[in-house]
């Protein structure tokens, strides 16, 4: 049986929301710790980080003091933690797919679009 890469890329993406990819980065954090998902420490430590520090109580300007601005921080962190964090859970997805496929002994090959 044949499966091309675009086809793999559809069903491992799904283009599912952010909250319904959670179970999928903890699952990609977990396969990178194990050193079985290869990935640079940046490309995951970072924007976990962002994400803790909007989670956590300390801010570097605190919407208690300063209300409009306090809040801004916070969503200029998300605003670039979130797509980051997304890209990579896609990433490992497109691996996952990848290493499931090939290790059934199903051949891969490469699609082209044409237009």
């Amino acid at each position: 049986m044949k499966y091309s890469k675009l086809n793999l890329a559809k069903e491992a993406i799904s283009h599912k929301g952010f909250v319904q990819k959670i179970p999928d980065i903890f699952r990609m954090v977990k396969m990178w710790r194990r050193g079985a998902y290869p990935m640079r420490s940046l490309d995951i430590i970072l924007p976990l980080l962002g994400l803790l520090y909007v989670i956590s109580p300390i801010d570097l300007l605190p919407e208690v003091a300063v209300p409009v601005i306090g809040v801004l921080d916070d969503l200029a962190v998300l605003s670039l933690a979130i797509p980051k964090l997304i890209r990579e859970v896609d990433k490992f997805l497109l691996w996952e797919a990848d290493r499931k496929y090939n290790t059934g002994g199903a051949k891969i090959i490469d699609a082209e679009i044409v237009e």
